[in-house]
């Protein structure tokens, strides 16, 4: 009888059902799972929770015992061992936005070996893909000494509430990962710092001025669009100023007058907090024009301009804050402002900063809360989160590594990132696929996709990963 390796029945195996993971992709997919308002017994809302039950059916129907914790979280196990390994994924997405040219958010479609949809990167395809490699383990009737959980997330794209109630009811598992980031493996993430601030003021109604200001959606989204209303200033002189931004930012601005009114919208590129240099921030190229107007002195004008000032646009490392800094194990501070509401008499809003290692209290939240203090801007929050490190030359993130040479062929070794993922506050946890090296994806932003080629070579490490760990 032929002895056939093990890598060569998984390859095989996935060839063979690589049609029926694209299926299961495409059925979350369609499912419109961002964040809405809590219902009785849907804690995000409708959509992050039929997309919990559909997946958790998908499970059952492959065999899986499935467990609902309350419509947070969903767990799918192996078999009845105690598991050794977990892995967290997560089902809600950002909103789809707008500028999609391939295809809606929620209709997934396949395209030049890509599969664009919401999602399909961050993080239904990975969750899949970890769901099929359980799948291989067991029709292969591949024998495991100990059990492995897949673990289903609703919340991780607005705070990961989800994996709080999850871990005040179930331990740590002696190994996790989570599918949620890129490959080889994310042993660093880093600190950071979701920044609220507010300052109210007495409204000036002296024209010309500043009417109002609103930009941003999630506090973890470069905000692809900004509108502000400016009263008594001469349209012409703000389409100058408009067009000198556009020349240095990128950003488009678009013009509509009625009386002595007009809305500026700004269009940018709306993209992922952690890498912000790869959106282009409509927020702060429309508080660049703002800043640039003859607008008459007053105390809400002067805080507008004062942001502009902390946070100009294309500053991503901190520099005008005061904060820039960095190290060789986790590289630089990013920091982005995603979200400005202003209304003549009161401003709020949030900037979203990731930290490297060597960051602290009093280096980063100390720095930025004395610097808004100075224009009468209070920041609201008491300390910064802290960053995730586990020792590169653990013996589980050795197993990872082979496993992502094994089917690569590439050379593995371990990266730090400023994006934050359910693992940030597990001992022995880290970020593992599903992006490869190079590869660009429109995470967060329009037209996210999936190359279907690195979604099956992910379920292939997957496999092996939980066989090595757990067999």
């Amino acid at each position: 009888m032929k002895i056939v390796p093990m890598k060569k029945l998984i390859e095989e195996y996935f060839e063979q059902n690589k049609e029926l993971m694209i299926r299961d992709i495409m059925r979350l997919v369609r499912i419109k799972s961002d964040k809405e308002e809590a219902k009785e017994g849907k804690p995000y809302g409708d959509g992050p929770a039929e997309v919990l039950a559909v997946a958790l059916e998908m499970a059952s129907e492959m065999g899986f015992k499935t467990k609902n914790y309350d419509n947070y979280v969903g767990a799918i196990d192996f078999d009845d061992q105690k598991n050794k390994l977990d892995i967290l994924a997560h089902l809600d997405v950002v909103p789809g936005g707008d500028g999609w040219s391939v295809t809606e958010p929620f209709n997934p479609v396949v395209k030049d070996g890509r599969l664009y949809g919401r999602g399909t990167i961050d993080d239904k395809g990975p969750a899949v893909a970890a769901l099929y490699a359980m799948k291989a383990v067991k029709d292969l009737n591949i024998p495991l000494k100990a059990s492995v959980r897949l673990i289903l997330g609703t919340d991780e794209e607005c705070g990961s509430s989800d994996i709080r109630y999850y871990y005040g009811i179930e331990e740590e598992a002696p190994m996790t990962f989570s599918p949620d980031a890129s490959f080889p493996v994310v042993n660093i993430e880093k600190g950071g710092l979701q920044g609220k601030f507010e300052s109210r003021f007495e409204e000036s109604t002296e024209t010309p001025r500043i009417v109002s200001f609103k930009a941003g959606i999630k506090s973890n989204v470069i905000p692809g669009e900004a509108t502000a209303v400016v009263e008594g200033i001469d349209p012409e002189e703000i389409r100058d100023c408009c067009e000198a931004v556009d020349k240095i930012s990128g950003i488009s601005f678009n013009l509509s007058t009625e009386g002595d009114k007009t809305t500026i919208k700004a269009k940018g590129l709306q993209g992922h907090a952690s890498t912000p240099d790869k959106g282009r921030n409509a927020l702060t190229g429309l508080l660049e024009v703002i800043s640039r107007l003859p607008a008459s002195q007053s105390t809400g004008f002067e805080r507008l301009r004062a942001l502009n000032s902390v946070f100009p646009h294309g500053d991503w490392l901190g520099e005008a804050a005061g904060v820039a800094m960095s190290d060789e194990l986790s590289g630089k501070l990013t920091i982005s402002l995603n979200i400005l509401e202003y209304d003549g008499s009161s401003l709020n809003g949030t900037f979203d900063c990731r930290a490297p290692l060597c960051a602290t209290k009093e280096n980063l939240l100390d720095v930025i809360k004395a610097k808004l203090a100075g224009y009468g801007i209070d920041l609201q929050n008491d300390d910064i989160k802290p960053p995730h490190h586990v020792p590169g030359d653990s013996e589980f993130v050795k197993t990872l590594l082979r496993c992502y040479e094994s089917y690569t062929g590439e050379k593995g070794y371990c990266i730090s990132m400023g994006g934050g993922t359910y693992v940030h506050r597990l001992k022995n946890g880290v970020a593992f696929g599903c992006t490869m090296p190079g590869s660009e994806n429109n995470m967060h932003g329009p037209d996210e996709f999936a190359v279907i080629e690195d979604l099956l070579t992910s379920a292939k490490i997957f496999t092996q990963a939980i066989i090595e760990l757990c067999g």
